[in-house]
């Protein structure tokens, strides 16, 4: 009875490991637990099932052949593109939370790849099914798929950060976009704005969709239509968040009737496109009050100040490698698959009220 390396469906990997088990003399659960955390099945049993399961050919994913050679004690980050993320800093931020995880855990951490064409998620598979990892972290993408190969078939314990996976049984932790876009937008409502300019993310994306959902929420509590909201951008990636901005700002320029209040999906739009609009001779917050998601620190330090919601990244990054190194490890404590991390607004002077 052998698996093939493209044999990855569930139902085919129980029939198997019902087959190691019962060659082995073992409880299926034995051979789960071995599979996933050898040091917690003593050497004699781990050799039993790693002799059954080399006969059987049970032996796709890394998770089998680490029961062989031992555990691996490196965790890989998939980022979600480049390290250049503009000036919102939320990749250095997430890595330096889950490097010190890692660190005072007793794990070694890798950074995936820097870029997300076909090359790199082949590398990334080649090391989840070689062995070479024993867990991974995927920052606010999607999981690696090249040639009908994914990695939730590497048997590795999987935890997505910034990206609601848990619908596909990957336990995610994320921030809670659309209520903290809600929440932003009601303040602006009381200040009386009523027309509503929303600089967006690429059309599709998680965050996107989230946080313009937020966005018209707030609107039909305060019985307004989403026709009160005249979208900009959507066409490029958040890598190119200051190039979105500017965009933005010469459509704002180009529009007959002028919203009042800007929603950026990210502080790298808000800078640019308030940077370039007040050179158009419009005043923020006196004309045009804006608002931002992400929370870079260098919204303190604009001209004026700009308001955005602050996503906790530390917390998230700790949050989702202690949660993933519990998964590993088979002490994991909690069965919900989603933990949620509320972000918060910071309101600075680049809102006021509409005149």
């Amino acid at each position: 009875m052998k698996k093939t390396e493209n044999n990855s469906s569930t139902e085919g990997s129980s029939a198997l490991m019902a087959d190691v088990a019962r060659l082995a003399g073992v409880a299926i659960s034995t051979v789960s637990r071995a599979l996933a955390n050898p040091g917690r099945v003593n050497e004699k049993t781990r050799a039993r099932i790693a002799a059954a399961a080399e006969e059987l050919g049970y032996t796709p994913n890394a998770a089998a052949r680490n029961l062989r050679v031992g555990k691996s004690n490196v965790i890989m980050i998939i980022l979600p593109g480049s390290l250049h993320y503009g000036a919102s800093q939320i990749i250095p931020q997430v890595l330096e939370a889950v490097n010190r995880s890692v660190i005072r855990n007793g794990y070694n951490l890798m950074i995936a790849n820097l870029d997300r064409d076909e090359s790199s998620e082949r590398h990334i598979l080649d090391l989840a099914f070689g062995g070479t990892v024993r867990g991974a972290l995927i920052l606010s993408s999607q999981l690696p798929v090249v040639a009908n190969r994914s990695l939730a078939e590497a048997g590795l314990p999987i935890v997505s950060l910034l990206l609601d996976m848990s619908e596909t049984a990957v336990p995610s932790v994320i921030t809670n976009d659309r209520l903290a876009v809600r929440q932003a937008v009601r303040e602006l409502i009381e200040l009386g704005h009523r027309r509503f300019f929303y600089i967006a993310g690429p059309i599709g994306n998680y965050h996107d969709v989230e946080r313009y959902a937020g966005l018209v929420e707030a609107l039909g509590e305060a019985g307004l239509s989403e026709a009160h909201v005249t979208r900009s951008g959507g066409n490029l990636s958040f890598q190119f968040g200051f190039e979105t901005g500017l965009q933005a700002a010469d459509h704002f320029a180009g529009l007959e009737e002028k919203p009042t209040a800007v929603v950026a999906t990210s502080d790298d739009m808000a800078i640019s496109f308030m940077s370039r609009v007040q050179k158009m001779g419009w005043r923020v917050p006196h004309d045009l009050s804006v608002v931002s998601f992400d929370g870079s620190p260098v919204c303190e330090y604009c001209a004026p100040p700009l308001s955005t919601i602050e996503q906790p990244m530390e917390a998230l990054g700790e949050t989702a490698t202690e949660w993933l190194i519990a998964r590993m490890e088979g002490t994991e404590s909690h069965p919900e698959m989603r933990l949620t991390i509320a972000s918060r607004f910071i309101r600075r002077d680049s809102i006021g009220a509409h005149r």
